[in-house]
């Protein structure tokens, strides 16, 4: 059956394109938007601080009030200034979530985390592919929401797990080896994705050009990992010892962009870039050195990221996916519980830690799916309900994850055999 790379789903349409004030000039308005989603934001962090709730539901809210398509008028004044932002927000965050992953650690993830982070990835993607076609999706909606519903937040989880002070507990570090093989392919097939529907955006997509699409990727993944790891960490380290942070800010930020702008030419996803960027400066010497330094930014434009998410929902509308939000939350979340206790049973882990670690993985949708959904809509392979629904399915499974993994870690059972 030939592949379409664009398709409309059966929900309304989500984005209207308003126009750009006249009485502005492009640098007036692009201080007032930015200053207007600093200050909203601010005001909801503090309300979410004070109810206790993650900062990315804060942020989301944030740009809900401040989007131009939120009741009585818009407080920004373009939309192209916030999909500015999300582009700067993907790429940063992107690039710090690959400074955690040198290619030591990638290689030294337990053969366990392999067993069950593959299976569990896509098992639940192509349970949840079914599930969005029976809700009416067109095919490539449908692929891109089973991916983003496939990937659990590793901001969320992490950050949970750390305030529940149980990073070192069996079941945590299970966790945290299979999110490192959940961002890996969440990556990996983002691009494909995208190149895939951007090669058969006016015909039909061959088996050829989706291998050839899978191709481009790996051979730039390879290329990068290969002979980038033999320079550039090397190159970096002679920078770091100038001891001038901003040469070494500056450096690392060329590298981030460079990346990003040379997938972008390939046409693959820039998050495939800005994340290889991350590993090589995770294998220079100078990569702690790095993170603490480039923290602020990824805090800033990984907060403009999501801001920008909200702003792009119709809040008028968001009833109207509540529905199909919560099915393929229970989809989703019952796919990679089950498959994760299966699994871990069959290894022969105790039922505690096989219930934790599936709780774990289950609870949170989160940052890469709303870069799944942003990747999917640049491109115009995704109608745009897509992005409004994960939005919907970010901020109720991240409000949740709390409860449901501290009732994993409550639940306790007899310990049966172990096997690691």
């Amino acid at each position: 059956m030939p592949i379409m790379a664009t398709g409309s789903s059966s929900f309304p349409q989500f984005f209207p394109n308003p126009g750009l004030s006249p009485s502005l000039s492009p640098s007036n308005f692009i201080v007032q938007d930015f200053a207007v989603i600093m200050v909203i934001a601010a005001i909801m962090l503090i309300i979410t601080y004070k109810l206790r709730q993650p900062m990315v539901i804060g942020y989301i809210l944030a740009g809900m009030v401040i989007g131009p398509y939120t009741p009585p008028f818009t407080l920004i004044q373009s939309v192209e200034t916030v999909n500015v932002f999300a582009e700067l927000g993907i790429i940063m965050l992107l690039f710090v979530i690959g400074t955690e992953f040198p290619i030591a650690k990638l290689k030294s993830v337990s053969k366990t985390a392999l067993i069950v982070g593959i299976p569990e990835s896509l098992g639940t993607l192509v349970i949840v592919f079914f599930i969005a076609q029976a809700l009416g999706f067109s095919l490539f909606d449908s692929v891109f929401i089973a991916l983003a519903m496939s990937i659990t937040s590793t901001v969320v989880t992490i950050k949970i797990l750390e305030e529940l002070d149980i990073l070192t507990d069996r079941s945590s570090v299970l966790i945290l080896g299979v999110l490192i093989i959940e961002d890996i392919i969440a990556v990996s097939a983002l691009a494909i994705l995208q190149s895939t529907a951007v090669a058969g955006a006016n015909q039909s997509v061959s088996i050829i050009q989706i291998t050839l699409s899978i191709g481009v990727v790996l051979a730039f993944i390879g290329s990068i990992l290969v002979l980038g790891s033999k320079f550039i960490p090397n190159a970096l380290d002679k920078v770091g010892k100038t001891n001038d942070y901003a040469l070494l800010l500056i450096v690392i930020l060329g590298l981030a962009f460079g990346l990003s702008f040379a997938a972008s030419a390939l046409g693959l996803s820039v998050v495939i870039g800005a994340f290889l960027a991350g590993v090589l400066v995770a294998e220079s010497k100078t990569a702690a050195i790095a993170k603490v330094i480039t923290i602020p930014l990824r805090d800033v434009f990984s907060a403009l990221f999501f801001i920008s998410i909200g702003a792009l929902m119709d809040i008028s509308l968001v009833p109207l996916f509540i529905v199909p939000a919560m099915v393929l939350i229970l989809s989703s979340f019952a796919s990679k519980l089950l498959i994760v206790i299966g699994i871990l049973q069959f290894r022969r882990y105790d039922y505690g830690t096989s219930l934790r670690t599936g709780l774990g993985l289950s609870a949170s949708r989160g940052e890469m799916s709303l870069i799944i959904a942003k990747g999917g809509q640049d491109i115009g392979a995704i109608s745009s309900s897509v992005l409004p629904i994960l939005g919907v399915v970010t901020v109720v499974t991240t409000f949740m994850a709390p409860y449901v993994i501290k009732f994993g870690n409550k639940v306790k059972f007899f310990s049966g055999a172990d096997n690691g």
